[in-house]
């Protein structure tokens, strides 16, 4: 229950967001907002204020702003979306992608402000007060010998063979002193546990030999403000150019055959996720909750129907045709999408519930 409260705080937060950036843009543009949703119907309370309904519907996962004339109806009415120009309803249509980044800024920036766990292996943290540098498991390679051996995401590496190790080099070089099939003894410690972990390295890709294991020198980075804004920015840029091109390569892995695999999550998925980085600390949920916003920005500029690069999509194809597609072509094609969207929805979710089973 705790994890299911927790997905929610932070998905209610995120959908907030991004719906009050097509809201407040709407409103300053001229446009009459009918409705402003949270979650998705049956109805379970409105209220109406200012000509818009706002309402609070039974599924929790999601939201919307429903601006008249959205779909291009009503042309003639001057307080219809469709009414405006091209450059008020584009700013309408990107706002709440926009508003998902800043919120991700904001969110990096407190992080650094009160102390973000952070990768320390060739950064600068010269202006940084850094605290309780470790190194920390990143990535398991699944059912490699480490994986086996019950090594865990988050897991702190202290001890190789009876030798301290201090900084992920030094990990990786004592690690690769161990010949192969020789099992070797790994102390961790595991919140605030710690364990005894056996494991031989073995043959990976390209006959390395190794565990299976991704490692970095982590700690606890505090900024003062000035600095944590600037560090946010650049942490915001990072990870949303990283988003990018993990997008970019899972669209490609669909269209070349290899399908998306494990790189994608529904609403389980994330929930259990969230569970687990929640179990952390505060300041990794945070960091997660910035990550989330950032997809979530990226995957509603998708020119998919019913998402916002869809709307978008056609708002370009209407400067290039010098014309608007018919409303009604428009509002069934984004239908569709909205359909579609539904239907990948579960089948994720049934992956991921399959997924919760199996584990």
């Amino acid at each position: 229950m705790t994890t299911i409260l927790i997905f929610l705080i932070v998905l209610s937060v995120l959908v907030f967001v991004h719906e009050l950036g097509h809201f407040a843009v709407a409103k300053w543009s001229g446009m009459r907002v009918d409705e402003f949703g949270f979650g998705f119907p049956p109805r379970l309370f409105a209220y109406k204020k200012g000509g818009t309904e706002y309402t609070i519907n039974l599924i929790p996962l999601g939201g919307f702003v429903k601006i008249h004339g959205e779909s291009g109806e009503e042309a003639d009415d001057p307080g219809s979306f469709a009414s405006k120009p091209k450059w008020k309803r584009f700013l309408v249509l990107i706002a709440g992608v926009a508003m998902n980044i800043v919120l991700a800024w904001v969110l990096l920036s407190a992080g650094f402000m009160a102390g973000m766990p952070a990768i320390l292996d060739g950064a600068d943290v010269s202006s940084a007060n850094v605290e309780g540098a470790h190194v920390e498991v990143l990535y398991v390679l699944p059912d490699s010998s480490a994986d086996r051996a019950g090594v865990e995401l988050g897991d702190h590496l202290s001890i190789i063979d009876g030798v301290s190790v201090i900084d992920a080099e030094q990990a990786r070089e004592q690690i690769g002193l161990i010949p192969e099939g020789t099992e070797a003894t790994l102390m961790v410690d595991r919140q605030g546990e710690s364990v005894e972990i056996h494991v031989s390295p073995e043959k990976i890709d390209n006959d390395l030999i190794a565990i299976g294991t991704q490692l970095a020198t982590v700690g606890t980075v505090q900024y003062n403000p000035f600095v944590s804004v600037w560090k946010g920015a650049e942490a915001t840029v990072a990870l949303t150019s990283a988003t990018v091109v993990g997008f970019g390569d899972l669209i490609k892995g669909i269209f070349t055959g290899k399908g998306a695999g494990e790189a994608v999550a529904g609403p389980v998925g994330i929930a259990v996720l969230t569970g687990e980085i929640a179990d952390l600390g505060f300041v990794y949920l945070i960091h997660f909750a910035a990550l989330l916003s950032i997809n979530l920005a990226i995957l509603n500029v998708i020119p998919f129907p019913a998402l916002d690069g869809g709307r978008i999509f056609f708002l370009a194809l209407e400067t290039i045709r010098r014309k608007p597609v018919t409303p009604k072509l428009e509002g069934m094609t984004h239908a569709l999408g909205f359909a579609l969207l539904m239907i990948l929805v579960v089948l994720i979710t049934y992956k991921d519930i399959m997924n919760l089973i199996a584990g």
